[in-house]
């Protein structure tokens, strides 16, 4: 009987918990630890829940099209008691508009994605304006559209349906803060709680997004992922945009239809402050000042938008190359990492659990091979960098 601990109940370590509980060659028990099952905090709860093939690595792209099946899939798999999620998925796409600067890039990443069977079109200039009739294309030199397979849903209802599902299953969550391991005969045997009570362990999941690096100390691991700020603004405009896809401008800036209202924000430019664990807050004059003049520009019907909100979340950013770290340590193999997806946890976590859960049941991966996302690779110091950060 194994005994698996799993620190960390976001969507990731949800998932993880769903997978292990279903797989026929699993026998044993999980154990989920949560210190703020509100997930007040947590990035599953704040994400902007958006699902893409246009990476730039052929894995990240496979554990975008898994997502994408698993989360039409949701309200079938996922009922408890015959009721089942309802995720409200909607594909118009991405579009990654692209200056004169960035063609080069986006023709390499534009063969990746279509090898991997990715449904993404280059667009001119004048392709783009008679889709998008509402769209400014000055500085665009070629944007990329997913005409498939890209757009957005219910993220926090999806984590929320695969915990539900994972503790109809047997898995058992636990509210309580981790705070350390018990070892024994060179080895992790359980994790210790704030309350000084442990749960014995055969295997431990380090899932806690932001904060697994502080869990990667206990075992003498430095990661480098870090919990930074990013604010999301929601906005209101008058005027009807048909067929508006998620927008990533040139600038780097975002923007994507939300039922009556739209999504924004954006991601700190190089050499801008970041700091770890920034506060969440947001800014709205960062927003008049930054975010409304390029939306006005690019979008004329945004010049009279109207405010009406917003949040900030963390991303569990991979200072290393912006990408997932997944797999055991090398030196501690009873403990498996599954944290630093950079902003696009929600949309992999699927198939990041599904691997991890059949490393734990049959100490291999089976049906997508993750092992380049492996910690060897930050021990080596040899990236694998995804370009296709938002």
């Amino acid at each position: 009987m194994q005994r698996v601990v799993i620190i960390g109940g976001g969507v990731v370590g949800s998932s993880t918990a769903y997978h292990l509980t279903r797989h026929p060659a699993f026998t044993g028990s999980v154990t989920v630890i949560e210190r703020d099952p509100s997930y007040t905090r947590a990035s599953s709860a704040l994400s902007a829940s958006s699902i893409r093939v246009q990476f730039s690595t052929p894995l990240n792209i496979a554990l975008s099209q898994f997502g994408l099946d698993f989360i039409k899939a949701a309200e079938t798999d996922l009922a408890v008691d015959g009721q089942g999620p309802l995720l409200g998925l909607r594909e118009p796409g991405y579009l990654y508009a692209v200056p004169d600067s960035g063609l080069d890039i986006l023709a390499e990443n534009h063969a990746v994605q279509t090898q991997a069977g990715g449904d993404v079109a280059l667009l001119t200039p004048e392709a783009l304006k008679q889709r998008f009739p509402w769209l400014n294309t000055h500085g665009i030199a070629t944007g990329s559209l997913g005409l498939s397979g890209e757009g957005w849903f219910n993220g926090p209802g999806l984590h929320m349906a695969i915990r539900a599902k994972a503790i109809a299953q047997g898995a058992r969550f636990v509210k309580a803060a981790a705070t350390g391991y018990t070892r024994g005969n060179g080895r992790i045997t359980g994790v210790v709680l704030e309350d000084g009570s442990e749960i014995p362990a055969d295997q431990v999941v380090n899932a806690a997004g932001g904060w697994a690096w502080q869990v990667a100390e206990w075992g003498g691991i430095e990661l480098p992922i870090r919990p930074r700020a990013r604010q999301v603004f929601t906005f209101a405009c008058r005027a009807e945009l048909p067929g508006f896809p998620l927008l990533i401008d040139p600038s780097g800036i975002w923007v994507r239809p939300e039922g009556n209202l739209y999504l924004t924000g954006f991601c700190p430019g190089e050499g801008e402050p970041d700091p770890d664990e920034g506060p969440l807050v947001i800014d709205e004059q960062e927003f008049h000042d930054r975010v409304w003049p390029v939306l006005a520009d690019r979008v004329s019907a945004f010049e009279e938008l109207r405010l009406t909100g917003g949040w900030a979340g963390y991303y569990d950013m991979n200072l290393f190359d912006q990408n997932g770290v997944v797999g055991p340590d090398p030196l501690q193999p009873e403990l498996i990492i599954a944290a630093g997806f950079s902003g696009h946890g929600m949309q992999h976590a699927p198939g990041v659990g599904r691997g991890v859960a059949e490393l734990l049941a049959t100490g291999a991966y089976r049906s997508l091979d993750l092992s380049p996302l492996g910690p060897q690779r930050l021990v080596a110091g040899e990236k694998l960098i995804e370009r296709c950060i938002i």
